[in-house]
């Protein structure tokens, strides 16, 4: 595995540089507010089955292989696919932080894939519904986080549940994949119009997913964008933009099948490639603040 690993990191090194064309930085980092400051990014959806933790999870290997270290949290209350894409088993998820002698050192899960994550599990949907005594003691163990990682994803559950909107609310950048389906841009708005109701952030971008052609992307935003301008009575702060796309791609379902991320097992494959450039684009894209980090993450979280 570490052979492949190392493949990889050349190829996918070669092809985000010839394949994607965005200004290069000397610190990617430095443009996203204080110096190794931790980003948190959600990525959500606004209904199931759409892509959503494979796309988080190959987009954490990318930016792992893009010198960044990252962690991604699975808060996928009870469906912990995580695991499953990566074919790991894990025996320890959040919940155990409760637990006396349990820190998060004890909790992450090294992968052979190079990213470290946190498993998901049923008993995280309980995580929101603690008593003030146990969300202080998951804030103050989680609190190391920012110390093992440059990029924190959490991949959240699909949907518009209380447990959801927390985890999107609370962070600084949120990821919405969608496709260009009639059912599946309805529920992102959905998700878009509780976001903006209940954040005075409103950064969130969109991510496309299994289009056949870039201009599915560009449709699936507009339509967004204009259903946005017209019917949410709160303006978001930042325009609606497309971070990236992802072909429909059969080494995608191949993968699934052999419980490994597309981008390891097919990286020239082209959504490995839409995978890379859209890690390129959250490095050195379009500049997004960071100010308040993983630690006030966690404060909003649990407050």
């Amino acid at each position: 595995m570490s052979d492949q690993a190392a493949s990889l990191r050349k190829r996918a090194a070669a092809k985000a540089e010839s394949d994607t064309d965005t200004t290069q930085v000397s610190d990617p980092a430095s443009m996203f507010g204080a110096k190794h400051s931790t980003r948190v990014i959600t990525v959500t959806s606004g209904k199931g089955g759409v892509g959503k933790t494979n796309i988080a999870v190959n987009l954490a290997i990318a930016l792992q292989l893009m010198n960044k270290r990252t962690l991604l949290i699975d808060a996928d209350i009870g469906m912990a696919n995580v695991d499953v894409i990566l074919g790991s088993v894990s025996h320890r998820n959040m919940l155990d932080l409760l637990e006396d002698g349990v820190e998060l050192s004890d909790i992450v899960i090294n992968s052979s894939f190079g990213i470290s994550y946190v498993s998901g599990s049923s008993g995280i949907e309980r995580a929101l519904n603690f008593t003030r005594r146990e969300k202080n003691a998951l804030h103050h163990k989680l609190a190391d986080a920012d110390k093992l990682a440059d990029i924190i994803l959490i991949d959240t559950g699909a949907g518009l549940g209380r447990n959801v909107l927390d985890f999107i609310v609370a962070a600084d950048e949120t990821l919405l994949v969608t496709t260009n389906e009639p059912t599946s841009i309805s529920d992102a708005f959905a998700v878009m119009k509780m976001y903006c109701r209940n954040s005075k952030k409103r950064n969130i971008r969109i991510v496309v997913n299994r289009v056949d052609d870039p201009k599915e992307s560009d449709d699936a935003t507009r339509k967004l964008r204009e259903t946005s301008r017209k019917f949410l009575d709160i303006p978001i702060t930042v325009p609606i933009e497309c971070a990236g796309y992802v072909f429909e791609d059969r080494s995608v379902q191949e993968a699934v099948k052999k419980q490994m991320p597309f981008i390891v097992n097919s990286p020239t494959a082209p959504a490995s490639k839409c995978i890379i450039a859209l890690a390129n684009n959250l490095l050195t894209g379009r500049e997004i603040k960071v100010k308040r980090g993983w630690k006030n993450f966690l404060r909003r979280l649990f407050s």
